[in-house]
């Protein structure tokens, strides 16, 4: 893996997120703090990210490139889009990883410490926090949606859920 510093001021950077849909809802004062949490993290073909049941604080955006979601040494899912996200969960729950990610060919992420978010004070950690916490229930509820349309498939749609 190769990672730059923080990205603080990096305004190249900056305009290239910006045209990620995920970060819309994010001000210009906003992206800038995400900038100083974040690192630039570049990954060759079949190169690990995070381990399931490792744990740290770290969440990704894809920015191009493959990743393979492995739990239990089994793919789950392959993320190809820009803006993609993952390892939220364990980031945000600060708990162990549910699932592995592994990059399938080269791979390049902005990867957010978000252990700073509690760094913040006063009306920063509040506005961003608001503004990154309502984009991840976004990203969770589609998971969840998708999840429950599997489900329903598996069972040929005879399950009632509610």
């Amino acid at each position: 893996m190769q990672e730059t510093d923080f990205l603080k001021g990096n305004q190249r950077v900056l305009n290239d997120i910006r045209k990620f849909e995920i970060f819309e809802p994010f001000q210009e004062d906003e992206l800038q703090h995400l900038m100083s949490m974040s690192k630039i993290r570049k990954f060759n073909a079949g190169e690990t990210i995070f381990e399931q049941g490792s744990a740290d604080t770290w969440l990704y955006f894809l920015v191009y490139g493959k990743v393979r979601l492995m739990k239990d040494g089994k793919p789950v899912a392959l993320l190809q889009r820009r803006g993609d996200v993952f390892g939220e969960m364990g980031a945000l729950a600060c708990a162990p990883r549910s699932a592995s990610a592994v990059t399938v060919g080269e791979t390049v992420c902005l990867a957010t410490d978000i252990y700073y978010i509690e760094q913040l004070t006063g009306t920063d950690k509040l506005a961003f926090g608001y503004v990154i916490y309502r984009v991840f229930s976004g990203i969770l509820t589609d998971r969840l949606r998708i999840t429950t349309e599997a489900l329903l498939t598996l069972k040929g749609r005879s399950l009632k859920i509610w």
